[in-house]
């Protein structure tokens, strides 16, 4: 990541107008989200490169979702030199891509751009003397079309882990990987996952703002791998009923002075007071962070018993039924870290890395959180009994009421900042309307004869 003011960034610019030059490369996308998470991009010709990399290029912003206003619609993409990568599915003619900051006219940082929310939280972790790191998992499904019914069904029929070399999936995941290394990303695995036609992908952890940046980056890839093949690659959480949804499980540390302050040799599980506090205040807004974490209606078909997602505000060891659980890191310093498992990887990562990062922040600076006791317990299997005593409570069970938690949180204020606290409410209170509002096969299926 290389802002504006950095005085690294005229060095790297350089180096971009140069391979630009060298290379012919005709056309750069410019790139960023909208507060869905969405990727939005627009070409522009590298004859002017010279001048869009050092300014920016102006833009239309009023239609972008979360953007603001149409009398305060102007807006300016800046170009992060360090995002700098050529696609490497574009051979005839070369091209480019670079993801932007966003900024208004008046030279000043746009509050609604995601990626400006994400670096604003990294900045308070900073100047407390923290650097986070984080690696999510990605799980996805590819699609294919049935002939006749034009309805999508998965690309295949195996499990998790099965293995067939000459499989078109199996060939899809090795592209897959071969792009991921020429954009700089660095897959760690590939596997299928549970359901059929699921697969994973885990890339290297690395600093809040680079891990959301290569996580939008592995989207393309995978929808331009699974597209090359006449397939369909989606992030849809939950796309079938009755099977497993796709959830992007986030592992997390904190370092200072070139140390994880996660580990702690003298604890019984080696892990630090300060990772404790940690888990405690992202279980303490947990259910207030839910919208951003799983942001779609969609979201809430996947997060219920009996498919490995996690429901109950709960932590624990190894057993993967709590929100949150501390991996076996087997006792080597570096490699501590906990993994929360309710975010799914159809929403925005600069947003659910900045409410990660915030309320783990509150969580170890704040002396009036409690930290809860671990269980490793199979907590899918509690009674509401069981839960009530355990003091375990449920994440919302749908976008309105994940919304309602949001709405009342000053946490989640204090981070997005008034305005775009407001812009993403009401961005995800429409799109839960339009879902509400209709009418489905199963209850047409289920109701029309027996009412």
């Amino acid at each position: 990541m290389i802002e504006k003011d950095d005085p690294q960034r005229k060095e790297v610019c350089e180096k971009v107008i140069e391979t630009v030059k060298e290379l012919d490369i005709k056309f750069i996308y410019l790139q960023f989200t909208d507060i869905h998470g969405l990727i939005k991009s627009f070409e522009i010709n590298s004859k002017r490169i010279e001048d869009f990399m050092e300014v920016g290029e102006n833009f239309d912003g009023s239609s972008i979702t979360g953007y603001g206003a149409i009398e305060e619609s102007d807006k300016v993409a800046i170009p992060d030199p360090s995002t700098f990568y050529i696609l490497p599915w574009r051979k005839e003619n070369k091209v480019a891509r670079v993801i932007c900051d966003i900024y208004k006219p008046d030279g000043d940082r746009y509050e609604g751009d995601p990626r400006y929310i994400l670096q604003k939280t990294v900045k308070k972790a900073k100047d407390l003397g923290y650097t986070y790191y984080c690696a999510p998992e990605m799980e996805f499904f590819i699609l294919s079309k049935e002939a006749q019914k034009e309805k999508f069904k998965p690309s295949d029929l195996r499990g998790y882990f099965d293995y067939d070399p000459y499989d078109i999936n199996e060939m899809m995941r090795y592209r897959i990987a071969q792009y991921c290394d020429r954009m700089g990303i660095e897959i760690e695995a590939l596997h299928h996952e549970v359901a059929y036609g699921q697969h994973e992908v885990d890339f290297r952890y690395d600093e809040a703002v680079n891990s959301a940046d290569n996580t939008i980056t592995i989207k393309t890839i995978i929808k331009t791998v699974a597209a090359q093949n006449d397939m369909t690659a989606t992030f849809m959480p939950k796309p079938f009923q009755g099977i497993n949804g796709s959830g992007m499980h986030v592992h997390q540390s904190l370092w200072k002075d070139g140390k994880n302050v996660f580990y702690d040799e003298t604890d019984e599980a080696f892990i630090s007071m300060q990772m404790k506090k940690w888990i405690a205040g992202q279980l303490k807004y947990a259910k207030a962070m839910c919208p951003v974490l799983s942001s779609w209606p969609n979201s809430y078909k996947r997060l219920v018993p009996g498919y490995e997602a996690p429901v109950y505000v709960a932590w624990g060891f190894r057993n993967r039924s709590p929100l949150i659980r501390v991996p076996d890191f087997h006792e080597k310093p570096n490699s501590a870290r906990c993994e929360i498992r309710c975010p799914d990887p159809s929403g925005n990562p600069y947003l659910q890395f900045a409410v990660l990062l915030g309320t783990g922040l509150e969580g170890i600076t704040s002396n009036d959180i409690e930290i809860p006791e671990p269980t490793d317990k199979n907590v899918y299997h509690f009674s509401t009994k069981d839960l009530e005593k355990a003091g375990i409570i449920s994440l919302p069970g749908s976008l309105r009421a994940a919304l309602n938690e949001f709405k009342e949180s000053e946490m989640m204020k204090e981070i997005f900042g008034e305005q775009m606290f407001k812009n993403y409410y009401y961005a995800k209170l429409e799109e839960y309307d339009a879902y509400r509002t209709v009418v489905s096969e199963w209850e047409r299926d289920r109701y029309i004869q027996r009412l």
